[in-house]
């Protein structure tokens, strides 16, 4: 029935969660942030918070990359202190400077999702068209793909930055359509994310297969074709 697969990397193949953390942990020490910080989490729950909501602007259009990338660590770093009572102001330069080293951190970190290699040597055996569809940056998504070795999996990489638009917008899958050659009606999207991954592919009259991690406290707000909780039960199905 299908052909052609368009898969999210990150957090459906790529652990970017787990190896964010890591690098977090790491950017904690290497800028001495324990002198803004009592402990590290003060400084991560908010990073963390900071980032859903911007990346969610960013898929849609609202912010560009420059705001994302001097943003994402101004504000949890503002939670920071210098003296008592008295809040760490972080410039624009001081943000960079962070952020491209969070992103060298990160970039070569080599965790994937629990069976993602597995897959991929299967999805590849079935001769499927492979296509990875993402909104990340593209020097960075090219390292986590060398990182994790999964680069020689893909015959495609489709990038939002190459393609003009983020997901869930439909230039984005203009775009991947175009480049690809693949026909809507074999074209199955697979990824972790419902509002960008999941309904932007559907509104474009894909197929879907939704990766829910937390079942327990996510449910779709829309029907999909497939819904799965491990990269293993892919296998069952494709």
């Amino acid at each position: 029935m299908y052909k052609d697969l368009f898969i999210d990397f990150d957090d459906t193949l790529y652990d970017t969660h787990g190896n964010a953390k890591l690098a977090l942990a790491e950017l904690f020490d290497d800028f001495n942030l324990g002198r803004y910080f009592r402990r590290l989490e003060d400084f991560t729950v908010p990073y963390w918070q900071t980032n859903v909501e911007l990346w969610g602007q960013y898929a849609r259009g609202e912010i560009d990359r420059p705001y994302l990338i001097v943003e994402r660590f101004r504000r949890p770093l503002s939670c920071g202190f210098e003296s008592p009572g008295v809040p760490f102001a972080p410039t624009a330069e001081y943000c960079l400077e962070v952020s491209d080293h969070f992103l060298d951190l990160c970039a070569d970190k080599p965790g994937v999702v629990e069976g993602a290699h597995d897959l991929m040597k299967y999805l590849r055996a079935k001769g499927y068209g492979l296509h990875l569809c993402s909104n990340g940056f593209h020097e960075v998504q090219y390292r986590k793909l060398r990182a994790s070795k999964m680069e020689e999996f893909f015959d495609n990489v489709i990038l939002s930055e190459d393609a003009g638009a983020n997901k869930p917008l439909r230039a984005y899958f203009d775009y991947a359509m175009e480049k690809t050659g693949a026909k809507v009606e074999t074209t199955l999207m697979i990824g972790d994310t419902f509002d960008t991954d999941i309904l932007g592919a559907k509104a474009y009259g894909l197929d879907v297969m939704f990766f829910n991690r937390n079942p327990r406290t996510f449910h779709p707000s829309e029907p999909v074709n497939f819904e799965v909780h491990s990269l293993h039960e892919i296998q069952d199905i494709l």
